[in-house]
């Protein structure tokens, strides 16, 4: 019989520095008028496609700084997650739909398994460090290329769940490390080239899921 895969949960911060913090952009213009929302959108279809199917076990938090509303949080919950294609356009609209919600202090859900509220990413770090001090265990990692390299850290046994913060094509502000650092993150580099986000959370989910099958089969 073929091994059983062990599913930890998996989580991914994603800061879009331009992306905009309303419904109001094109579908047809996600790189300019959007605000670069086409790096969030491969960012989410990264993090939850697989073939025929999706990553029941992942939640994507993006974090967005953009006009006219920032700061915005949208997040995507793989196990609820529907009407979700393997295209920009798809994961652009559940975004767009979430931003012409009225966003609150709380999570608001647009459609099933996505949800919007106000929120920057220190507010994001400290509510999942929250969420660990009551037993769950979570633990940050920044993707940087000085970082130690996910492997070594992996053979360390890598804490689960995990939260694995990225930033977009003009990184992050040394102010954003520093929060990132200040809540007890630790970087991580995911190979020795530097890479777009979207591609480092495919490196990181296929690190992880060669990991988790080597532990569902001793």
């Amino acid at each position: 019989m073929p091994c059983a895969l062990y599913y930890p949960m998996r989580e991914f911060i994603v800061v879009g520095h331009k992306a905009v913090t309303d419904g109001q952009f094109s579908l047809n213009d996600l790189p300019g008028s959007a605000g670069r929302m086409d790096i969030m959108c491969r960012c989410i279809n990264s993090a939850l496609f697989l073939s025929h199917d999706l990553r029941r076990d992942v939640v994507v938090y993006l974090v967005l700084l953009g006009e006219p509303q920032p700061p915005k949080i949208v997040k995507f919950i793989g196990q609820d997650v529907r009407y979700l294609n393997p295209d920009e356009r798809s994961s652009g609209s559940l975004i767009k739909k979430a931003l012409e919600l009225t966003a609150r202090a709380r999570w608001r859900e647009s459609t099933s398994g996505v949800w919007v509220r106000q929120g920057d990413l220190e507010g994001l770090l400290s509510e999942l460090n929250s969420s660990a001090a009551k037993g769950d265990d979570n633990r940050l990692y920044y993707l940087r290329e000085d970082g130690t390299d996910i492997r070594d850290v992996i053979k360390e046994e890598m804490p689960q769940p995990s939260t694995f913060i990225l930033g977009d094509h003009v990184g992050m502000t040394p102010d954003e490390e520093q929060k990132i650092m200040d809540a007890g993150a630790r970087t991580l580099n995911v190979g020795p080239v530097s890479l777009h986000a979207d591609h480092c959370i495919i490196v990181v989910n296929n690190e992880l899921d060669r990991n988790n099958e080597r532990k569902g089969c001793d």
